[in-house]
């Protein structure tokens, strides 16, 4: 049996004529879609947001601009465009998890603050740090997190959201200073690995 194409775009090429070989994007990026969108919404929105994502993804195929060898920003973004449909859910999570430091959401939390000296610190950063999301734009929100727990770069979150890179500096920028505030001025909690790396 034949390698796989390596790059997204030579796939989606071949799933035109043939579909079943759309099912090698699935295999490649799916535990990813899955793992940020129960981050952002919790287990039981997951599975059907990431079905979602790629059934949306496999009808929209054929618009694919194949000179992006790269599909994830793509996913990402129809992801993030379906999360923004659990906007209200989303927010109602942030800030009952700021309130009360318990979530099912919450786990995640402290993942991204697990520089915290105990749990207890890590419960109150995650409760401040859900505050602190809760209370950004959806567009920030979906800008940072992107970054944040996607791992994506300033130029992949510009192609998810279909928007300039400046403005992908400028969310991050105003959505950075607002979680820093709500972490009390302490930058190692809310660092973004990729600022030092996507200015370029």
């Amino acid at each position: 049996m034949a390698d796989p194409p390596a790059d997204d775009a030579a796939i989606i090429r071949q799933s035109r004529e043939s579909p079943e070989a759309f099912a090698l994007l699935y295999d490649r990026y799916a535990a990813d879609i899955h793992r940020y969108a129960a981050r952002r919404l919790g287990e039981e929105v997951a599975d059907d947001l990431t079905a979602e994502t790629f059934l949306i993804a496999f009808r929209n195929r054929s618009r694919y601009d194949t000179d992006r060898a790269g599909a994830r920003p793509w996913l990402y973004g129809i992801a993030a465009n379906l999360i923004g449909r659990h906007r209200r859910r989303e927010v109602r999570a942030l800030r009952a998890l700021a309130r009360t430091g318990r979530d099912p959401v919450a786990a995640s939390w402290t993942d991204w603050v697990d520089g915290a000296d105990s749990r207890v610190a890590a419960q109150a950063a995650s409760a401040r740090l859900a505050g602190a999301l809760a209370g950004l734009s959806g567009g920030d929100r979906h800008a940072l997190l992107l970054v944040a727990w996607a791992d994506l770069s300033y130029q992949e979150v510009a192609q998810a959201l279909s928007i300039p890179v400046g403005t992908v500096r400028s969310r991050l920028n105003r959505a950075r200073r607002k979680v820093r505030a709500a972490l009390g001025g302490d930058p190692t909690l809310a660092a973004d690995p990729a600022e030092a790396t996507s200015h370029g």
